[in-house]
């Protein structure tokens, strides 16, 4: 037997008796008005115990009318009519597919019939993106014929004991979402019939770090220490193959091993003590494909535990449960104890992918066996309900810009089956060649990415370490990273809500506009929760303009830049310009984004004492603030706080409230320290301020450029705070007008000085655009060079692209 903490829930595996339709060879379970699970096995032998697909499969009997005789089986919802010959095979005749069993989508003629090719599928997840800048993916559940199957036949089963076992053959159990556009109801029922998304450690929203060199503790040290310095903060340490022993065998070096090399770090747990108290975790690697080595340090306690005569190398074996007891007991707990906060497994066999799954699951349930310690691992994807086993490793990509351009699809397309919580090489990961762009890009990507991971294989040339870089990459770097971990309690508010409803971190664009998905240059795009949205840059920039020139479609409503606060109406495309220290993000109107400001200790990603939010005007929103202990699973328990944060907003009126609503007290800082920033807002000529009903005289108030600030100290956090102000002609306006950016673009240029006043005359002037170009050209005998002149008539393609739009 397992121990306890492996054992599953099974209370609700079994459907009822009244949504299940059944004969001798097939079972029929409509589970709700868009879902359908078909068994179907010759010598009648149907699964009610949980799978590694499927934990719940109790649901409430939907709305559904019957009709059934002895030979014919129809069963309609709102959503779909079911057709079937009882008795008969599901897979029908290779002329006629669907004439033994066909789902047609009501108010379609699109019918789904077994073995269907299911083309229109926008495809899912795959296991990495080890070695390659190409994306092979899996089927998801997303599709345009608004239907996607899921065979669960090949999954394993789940014994009372929690242990993994395989299954009967020859069986067919699959399972049928058939949604229309409703994507958001097949997510529900994907989740409520898998299980929830984990809701991850605050810390892993953080600053990762990885690189696979030999660190001893003092090189740890002298690492945190220059994060430190350069006010940089880091959240994780990972360490990788060379924190452990290692060992020959038939003159291999192995890659398993579970013992610290003592000549490196002498002794961890001192080691994870110092990281723990500058508010750094600690993730091992781990790879136990290669057997458990008789010099491991708990190697005799093992051998007496599974009863070996002599020291041999014991193989790994997931199919045994003595192994798996020993395993965890006496190579995994030990580390636990000298505080290892989480175990990277860097495991997978192309032919045996089905350890890489039995690894993610038994690791995870281990790492939940105290309510102290959330369960957390991050792993390749093992395919089968990954959402319930974070963070996902994309293995090692290679750094390229191709890789880059790869990332944010693959991050999007995650959400077709449920998945968030993906960790990309910052920087790439090995070959490649080291580019000051590239990495900055990278950065600024995984700032607006689920996790964020600086990555390299070993070498010193691999330059991840930002302070490797010339002081304008260096401050670049350092800038987003702290806006990353300013970014925590947003991060950790969507988190929870991922947690709780099933919405993806990361949507990409084409649920709202379909169609966006055949124009790749805006396929890229996607939704970062529900406040923000980020058009990543991908490509290298414009080296004569200096800028990167990128096309950008807006969803529909008012966004500003999150940096600048430039308004953008929605619904259009546009021609952008970045210089490399801006990236193309976006605020919706009326946008609230709980923000921490850096503590001393800038590592910590406990909730703040002290906390920023920005709030974007012309539209009424409401956003929930999340915040638990952030790292045990007390939060199941009600050990959590939700404050409400609402806007009202008016036209030269509104108002902030800030009020806790749900949970309990004591788990965030009593008192807390207030800067609202109300973006693109000028001075506010009446200002209050109510702590409950009590108004608040000492408040400090000022405009910061376009920005009206409000800070207010030391306020209590179970009480409510309220801001109301009013004022006339209190939003600014800042529209994004094309002609800002073409003065900067002309203001950088290295081009005589003379010259600039003759091309801006040229390009702010009321002509067509035919007579601009031939001015612009004309201006080759002055000295412009082709170059420029090249550059200049391209911006004029821009602006009658704009214009046309």
């Amino acid at each position: 037997m397992l121990p306890e903490h492996f054992k599953i829930d099974a209370t609700n595996a079994k459907s009822p008796d009244s949504i299940v339709f059944s004969g001798k060879k097939y079972r029929i379970t409509i589970l709700s008005e868009i879902l359908i699970r078909f068994e179907y096995n010759e010598k009648g032998v149907f699964e009610d115990r949980p799978t590694e697909f499927a934990l719940n499969r109790y649901f409430d009997p939907p709305k559904m009318e019957v009709n059934q005789d002895n030979n014919y089986l129809q069963v309609l919802t709102s959503y779909f009519t079911l057709q079937y010959h009882k008795e008969k095979p599901f897979t029908g005749t290779k002329v006629a597919p669907d004439s033994n069993l066909r789902v047609t989508l009501n108010g379609t003629e699109k019918v789904w019939y077994f073995n269907h090719p299911e083309v229109r599928n926008f495809l899912g997840s795959n296991v990495s993106l080890d070695d390659t800048t190409k994306i092979n993916l899996q089927k998801g559940l997303y599709s345009m014929d608004g239907f996607a199957s899921i065979d669960d036949s090949k999954s394993f089963v789940i014994e009372d004991d929690g242990f993994l076992n395989v299954r009967e053959n020859n069986i067919i159990d699959t399972y049928l979402f058939i949604y229309r556009r409703d994507f958001g109801l097949c997510l529900r029922d994907y989740f409520h019939l898998t299980g929830s998304p984990a809701l991850i450690p605050r810390y892993a929203l953080g600053i990762w770090w990885f690189k696979n060199e030999k660190y001893s503790d003092e090189d740890i040290i002298k690492l945190i220490n220059k994060f430190n310095k350069e006010e940089i903060p880091i959240s994780v340490l990972l360490l990788g193959s060379f924190w452990h022993d290692q060992k020959l065998v038939n003159k291999k070096l192995v890659k398993t091993g579970f013992t610290f090399n003592k000549t490196l770090i002498p002794n961890p747990a001192e080691t994870v003590k110092y990281l723990h108290e500058r508010g750094v975790r600690v993730g091992l690697n781990i790879n136990p494909s290669e057997g458990i080595l008789p010099t491991e340090k708990h190697y005799q306690e093992l051998k007496s535990d599974l009863n070996l005569e002599k020291d041999t190398i014991v193989p790994f074996n997931a199919f045994d449960r003595n192994f798996l007891n020993v395993y965890f007991k006496d190579l995994i707990n030990p580390l636990d104890d000298i505080g290892i906060d989480f175990y990277w497994i860097d495991y997978f066999d192309k032919n045996k992918p089905y350890n890489l799954r039995l690894l993610n699951h038994y690791h995870f349930m281990d790492s939940m066996r105290s309510q102290s310690k959330r369960g957390f691992i991050l792993s390749r994807n093992g395919l089968v309900s990954s959402h319930r086993y974070p963070a996902h490793y994309s293995g090692e990509t290679i750094v390229s810009w191709d890789t880059l351009k790869n990332l944010p699809y693959y991050n999007s397309t995650a959400a077709n089956i449920g998945l968030s919580w993906w960790s990309h090489d910052i920087g790439g990961y090995k070959f490649g060649t080291e580019d000051e762009e590239l990495y900055r890009r990278y950065v600024q990507l995984g700032t607006f990415s689920p996790i964020f991971r600086f990555a390299s294989s070993e070498g010193r040339y691999y330059k991840r370490e930002p302070w490797k870089w010339e002081v304008k990459t260096l401050k670049i770097v350092a800038d987003y990273c702290k806006l990353r971990h300013q970014l925590i309690p947003y991060l950790y508010s969507e988190a929870y809500k991922y947690h709780q409803n099933g919405s993806p971190l990361i949507m990409p664009l084409y649920y709202t506009y379909p169609k966006i998905y055949d124009e790749p240059i805006y396929r890229n795009e996607y939704f970062f929760g529900s406040e923000l949205f980020v058009s990543p840059i991908t490509t290298q920039k414009d080296e004569i303009m200096k800028r990167s020139v990128e096309h950008i479609f807006l969803p529909t409503g008012t966004w500003y830049d999150f940096k600048t606060g430039k308004k953008f109406p929605g619904g259009k495309r546009y021609v952008t310009f970045f210089k490399d220290e801006d990236y193309p993000v976006f605020a919706k109107s009326g946008s609230i984004i709980p923000m921490t400001i850096l503590e001393k200790n800038r590592n910590l990603t406990t909730s703040p004492e002290n906390m920023e939010i920005h709030v974007f005007p012309g539209k009424s929103n409401s956003y929930n603030l999340y915040e638990d202990d952030g790292i045990s699973s007390l939060y199941k328990n009600g050990y959590y706080i939700i404050t409400s944060i609402e806007y009202k907003y008016e036209e030269d009126k509104f108002s902030l409230t800030l009020r806790p609503v749900d949970g309990k007290s004591g788990i965030i800082p009593n008192e807390r320290n207030y800067k609202i920033k109300f973006r693109n807002t000028g001075h506010v000529n009446n200002i209050q301020v109510f702590i409950g009903e009590e108004r608040i005289d000492n408040v400090n108030s000022y405009v910061d450029d376009t920005d009206f600030i409000v800070e207010i100290e030391k306020v209590p956090t179970t009480r409510q705070l309220t801001i109301e102000c009013s004022g006339n002609s209190i939003e600014i306006n800042s529209a994004r007008l094309i002609n800002e950016d073409i003065e900067s673009i002309i203001n950088d240029a290295k081009i005589k000085t003379e010259l600039k006043s003759m091309i801006a005359d040229i390009m702010f002037s009321e002509e067509d655009i035919r007579k601009k170009r031939i001015k612009i050209r004309k201006l080759k005998v002055r000295g412009l060079d082709k170059s420029f002149i090249k550059m200049f008539i391209k911006l004029l393609e821009y602006v009658a692209e704009i214009e046309q739009n």
